[in-house]
């Protein structure tokens, strides 16, 4: 099924367990979590729906997104052109071509999201940290993915208005501290919060990740879903996660 590719130093294949799929990711450096599983989870993504990822990296949620639900197409829109190297690569490793695409440029780009048209759906996992400590190298690869240093919250939010149809849906992970600004927001652009979900490590700590659904347009209406516990008690992983990432017996 696969097709050969280079592999550069530091690289490596993983198999995502899923429909046969596989991504070049690199063995030190940025490397995709539990994030980005919920969030391709939590999506509500239909076969006739074209869906874009936005801060998509190595494109784990493309085709995490694909694996699960065989959308029209999926693009990923990434800054960083060395990671669009890869994911291309993992396209074709994985020879979906004619489904899964991605584009290296900046979703601050006016110009190129209007290129890009309009999509039923969009995810991001977007940096989380505020880019307010001082110490961020612009140039360090790991920090662009992880703190606000070439886009914040609000570039993000903003650049999903552009992107999404009337009435499309943004779906976006994060992290709780942050949800009063990911609902404030979405409302200053026109994107209604409608679901929000929390994730614990377990029943007696906070949540650390939430996740996010909003309408382009939308009315006004918020559903709080159960909440999820990555772990058990005793430390093993709760059936919901197992359930997630397909590993229910």
């Amino acid at each position: 099924m696969e097709e050969k590719v280079s592999l550069l130093e530091n690289e490596a294949i993983d198999d995502l367990q899923l429909k046969g799929l596989h991504l070049i990711q690199k063995n030190a450096g940025f490397r995709f979590g539990v994030d980005a599983v919920l969030l391709a989870d939590f999506a509500n993504v239909k076969r006739k729906h074209k869906v874009i990822d936005i801060c998509t990296g190595t494109g784990i949620v493309p085709f995490l997104l694909w694996g699960k639900y065989e959308p029209e197409s999926v693009i990923g829109l990434e800054i960083q052109d060395d990671m669009v190297e890869m994911a291309e690569r993992s396209v074709k490793l994985n020879k979906l071509q004619d489904k899964i695409s991605f584009v290296h440029g900046d979703l601050k780009d006016k110009k190129l999201l209007s290129e890009l048209g309009r999509y039923d759906v969009l995810t991001v996992n977007p940096p989380y940290k505020l880019n307010n400590a001082g110490i961020v190298n612009p140039d360090d690869k790991l920090a662009i993915a992880r703190h606000e240093v070439l886009c914040n919250l609000e570039d993000v939010i903003a650049s999903a208005k552009k992107l999404l149809k009337d009435n499309g849906r943004m779906y976006m992970v994060h992290r709780p501290e942050r949800l009063i600004d990911i609902f404030e927001l979405m409302r200053k652009y026109n994107i209604e919060p409608k679901r929000v979900k929390l994730i614990h490590p377990n029943s007696k700590k906070p949540p650390n990740i939430v996740l996010v659904e909003g309408q382009r347009d939308g009315g006004s209406f918020l559903k709080w879903e159960p909440s999820l516990y990555v772990y058990n008690e005793d430390g093993t992983y709760s059936d919901e996660i197992n359930k997630i990432y397909g590993r229910e017996e």
